[in-house]
């Protein structure tokens, strides 16, 4: 298949996409360069329309390029149409047509009409560049490294390429593809304060902080006002624990954000470092920047009424929706029980949850209307519904679970000391205690080594699995495999390199049958693993647990233990990337829990 061909099979493939939704978690900054209606966009697309032989098309499409530069899309889109109704084969025009939609946020169309321009025109580096752009935004990299890569053949030393592939290649955990590509643009262009802020985004993936505040120094020395440069310093403060640092830099960046999303994401990060210095109740005041329509991963939730703003909710009808990711969903479950009281006797709730915790919500909370919500990615945007609720006009109120924060945990002291406060089905906990009795002797011991969606950002949460070498040693334990998704390679290595054997459960999928996870946690005597959403469930039913966390992790709300889970015991890693203390100190503490 030639490159031609293989650039439209991707964006047809990227039109029809579907992606799945998770929660927003505060990340680096270091986007795809460029715009597809900068003025020097604008000026090659003139100087293009130009060269058109047709006097009268030529005419039409420098209208429609002005009406982009004059930010009218629709009136662009529409003196697009106009020539595409006389000549379906005129590149320029679906250009002009793709940029007006994408302005316009609606990005499947867009795609559609890159597309067709990336079969008529002859250049294909711009358009690769704009089709490479829109499909970063929307969370594609590997087709977005495809694009950069074919943008890149015809600028091999141009910063805009190099940046954006670097981008892509870091979000696919190519790290050290995107350092390759970085350190020769920077030979050409070593004044480009952009290249050396995203090259320190690289180094904060694989964990490396303080090398990447070296770069992120440089960065700002060029360019002292670059706010990306300072958000991303503030990231890597917080994976070095210096949380008070990292909030002054992120309110430095706050002050010139380079965009609308670029702020609501510095607005949301500011809410985490709140809520990891301790300051709760600023930072759950904050935290309702997790909806801003400026972030692509905020949710736009599809549901009609009134929402819950502070109201007495005694005696009345309430639907709450989960919010976040799965294991968000569990950890903020944890008002639940608060907001039944609340409501009494005489009130009502209807709470839309994953459908995979539906059977475990429905037993815990016997009187509520349990239903499973639906999200879906689409255009680049995350939609969340309760479709399976039919009449509406029921309800007093309708929230997000996250709206009762500021009023029931204004602080870390607020929480309950529920030991649990999820019920996993008491027969099949029996079941697999029984099973886990045939086991031989010894506590069981439940592991969790990573999380499903190890994207470049998550990546360096968690340690490699080589160093629980002194965890796996440790005498005297059963250890039972908790972790979800494919994880033969840790298994094979503990067992052939460590001689250390993980029980596999038969019969349960522990990705999807979650009402049987949560037994299987309440089965097993400790879980030892990095918060995702089994932990959470561990955490709901009870179970003790080892929980291994960064230093700044905002969940701790500023303590040394874990609020929301009374059975959780921190093991805290002072930098992301050194984590052989903490396994040190997590397999020391397994020998006296062993022992005991």
């Amino acid at each position: 298949m030639s490159r031609k061909s293989a650039l439209e099979s991707s964006a047809s493939v990227l039109a029809q996409a579907d992606v799945g939704a998770s929660g927003i978690h505060p990340s680096v900054i270091a986007d795809a360069m460029g715009d597809s209606a900068s003025a020097e966009a604008l000026e090659r697309l003139n100087r293009a329309a130009q060269d058109t032989k047709n006097v009268d098309n030529a005419k039409h499409l420098a209208r429609a390029i002005q009406a982009v530069q004059l930010q009218d899309y629709a009136k662009a889109d529409k003196l697009a149409l106009k020539l595409l109704e006389k000549d379906e084969r005129l590149g320029l025009a679906w250009h002009i047509l793709a940029i007006a939609r994408e302005k316009t946020g609606d990005f499947a169309s867009s795609l559609r009409a890159y597309e067709a321009a990336l079969a008529l025109l002859p250049d294909h580096g711009p358009v690769a560049g704009d089709l490479g752009r829109l499909a970063f935004r929307m969370n594609m990299p590997e087709l977005a490294a495809k694009f950069f890569a074919h943008y890149r053949l015809a600028r091999p030393d141009d910063v805009e390429g190099a940046n954006n592939l670097a981008c892509a290649l870091r979000e696919l955990n190519r790290e050290s593809e995107a350092i390759e590509v970085l350190k020769a643009a920077l030979g050409a262009n070593p004044e480009a304060a952009v290249l050396w802020n995203t090259l320190g985004t690289v180094l904060c993936n694989i964990g490396d902080a303080a090398g990447s505040i070296v770069f992120f120094d440089e960065s700002l020395r060029l360019a002292p006002d670059f706010s990306k440069a300072y958000h991303n310093r503030a990231f890597a403060r917080l994976d070095l624990g210096e949380i008070e640092a990292a909030l002054a830099d992120c309110e430095a960046a706050m002050r010139s954000p380079g965009s609308p999303e670029d702020l609501a994401m510095m607005q949301f990060a500011r809410a985490t470092i709140l809520l990891a210095l301790g300051r709760v109740g600023e930072g759950w005041e904050a935290y309702e920047s997790r909806f801003s329509p400026a972030l692509s991963d905020a949710p736009r939730f599809q549901i009609p009424g009134v929402r819950w703003s502070g109201q007495d909710l005694k005696g009345k009808r309430l639907m709450i929706t989960t919010e976040q990711g799965l294991g968000d969903e569990v950890m903020f479950a944890n008002m639940l029980p608060d907001i039944v009281e609340a409501l009494g006797p005489d009130g009502f709730l209807s709470l839309a949850v994953e459908r995979r915790l539906a059977p475990l919500f429905e037993r815990t909370f016997p009187k509520v209307e349990v239903t499973a919500h639906r999200t879906i990615a689409y255009e680049g945007r995350v939609f969340r519904a309760a479709p399976y609720i039919e009449n509406w006009d029921r309800f007093d109120y309708w929230a997000a679970i996250g709206d009762f924060l500021p009023s029931l945990r204004p602080t870390a002291e607020a929480f309950p000391k529920r030991n649990a406060f999820l019920q996993p089905d008491p027969a099949r906990v029996a079941h697999w205690k029984a099973e886990l009795e045939k086991l031989g002797p010894g506590p069981k011991v439940g592991l969790l080594w990573k999380s499903l969606k190890l994207n470049a950002e998550r990546a360096r949460q968690f340690s490699p699995f080589h160093l629980w070498e002194p965890v796996l040693h440790t005498p005297g334990l059963v250890f039972v495999n908790l972790q979800y998704g494919d994880c033969e390679e840790e298994i094979a290595f503990a067992k052939q390199e460590l001689g250390v054997e993980i029980w596999q459960p038969e019969g349960i999928d522990l990705k999807a049958d979650l009402d049987d996870v949560a037994a299987l946690c309440a089965a097993v005597d400790l879980v030892i693993g990095f918060s995702n959403a089994t932990i959470n469930l561990a955490g709901a039913v009870g179970t003790p647990i080892f929980m291994l966390t960064g230093a700044s992790s905002w969940t701790r709300l500023g303590t040394d233990y874990y609020p929301w889970y009374p059975s959780v015991r921190c093991f805290v890693t002072e930098q992301y990337g050194v984590w052989e203390p903490t396994m040190g100190r997590v397999a020391a503490a397994l020998r006296d829990f062993a022992a005991s």
